[in-house]
């Protein structure tokens, strides 16, 4: 019986564009940029916008060649245009495709205080779940990237979900569809690991870049989005990229050591209430009185008149 009788459906596990017939989709996925090969066409730009149902919105012509100077609730992808000067005095141009970058150990969950509107799924995509969501926007705080963006309209936060559902059926994300240049490639993230360093190599040994390599930040356990970048030891320079992205250590603290200490000054005061009950029972008023000394000096009943 063939595994299309079955209804086992696969991802890409190769460099190509095609879907792959050697890769779960339960297994870790990953998104590979490769920005020497960029050409800042933007096509990956209009298949996302095209995929999600989102329309165009007005852009602002600011001296460059970029859409818009960021991300939006309704634009997770945008090419990052950012001029840079080499060490021989020469300009050269840095491109970037921005989204998010689906962390494997992602800051937006871990300052999620919403059940259900962040997940995880095994291949490693994150996801928003706008129906859990409470527009809070603590997973602002949470990511190192600045994905995370708020509609105003709906009260929730949104962004790129790495085609999940194009990704669940055997199929690659949008963008990568969309790419010319062969600069984006999508499957497995050992496979795609392995592409992005021979990439390095290459760019090290035959074109001159001495300080070529991946990005793959091991500050938020890797990430399911990876970048070949000419100067890896630079990433600031290709348009804000943290050099070591991390998880604030309030979020750290707020989810992990303070939650806990919460809990426990819960318990235990409830646990001061049930045993005051029981050694000294319930306050019930005498005979309706108010508990004064009617003896006591100066007390008079105003009840009663001479």
């Amino acid at each position: 019986m063939s595994q299309a009788t079955l209804g086992i459906r696969r991802i890409s596990g190769h460099a190509g564009p095609a879907p792959g017939e050697d890769v779960e989709r339960a297994e870790q996925v990953c998104k590979l940029i490769d920005t020497t090969t960029c050409i800042g066409c933007k096509a990956c730009e209009v298949a996302c916008l095209e995929w999600n149902g989102y329309t165009f919105t007005d852009t602002v012509f600011d001296n460059s060649y970029q859409t818009m100077p960021e991300t939006a609730w309704n634009y997770w992808n945008l090419i990052k245009f950012n001029e840079h000067e080499r060490e021989d005095g020469s300009i050269t141009l840095l491109m970037r495709k921005d989204q998010c970058m689906h962390c494997a150990d992602p800051g937006c969950l871990a300052a999620c205080p919403a059940d259900g509107a962040i997940v995880q799924y095994t291949n490693g995509i994150v996801d928003f779940q706008q129906a859990n969501c409470i527009g809070c926007g603590y997973c602002v705080t949470g990511c190192p990237f600045d994905i995370p963006k708020f509609n105003p309209a709906t009260k929730k936060m949104f962004k790129c979900t790495l085609c999940v559902d194009r990704v669940s059926e055997g199929l690659e994300p949008a963008c990568i569809k969309s790419c010319p240049t062969g600069c984006l490639h999508f499957g497995s993230k050992d496979d795609m690991k392995g592409l992005a360093e021979t990439r390095a190599t290459q760019l090290r040994e035959n074109f001159g870049f001495a300080k070529a390599g991946v990005y793959d930040p091991a500050g938020v356990g890797g990430t399911g989005v990876i970048y070949v970048l000419h100067d890896v030891t630079n990433p600031e320079a290709y348009g804000g990229l943290p050099k070591d992205p991390r998880i604030p250590l309030l979020v750290r603290l707020w989810k992990g050591p303070v939650k806990w200490l919460g809990g426990w000054s819960m318990f235990f005061g409830v646990l001061g209430v049930a045993i005051h009950y029981l050694r000294y029972g319930p306050k019930i008023p005498q005979d309706g009185h108010d508990n004064r000394d009617d003896s006591a000096p100066g007390h008079r009943d105003e009840g009663v008149k001479p």
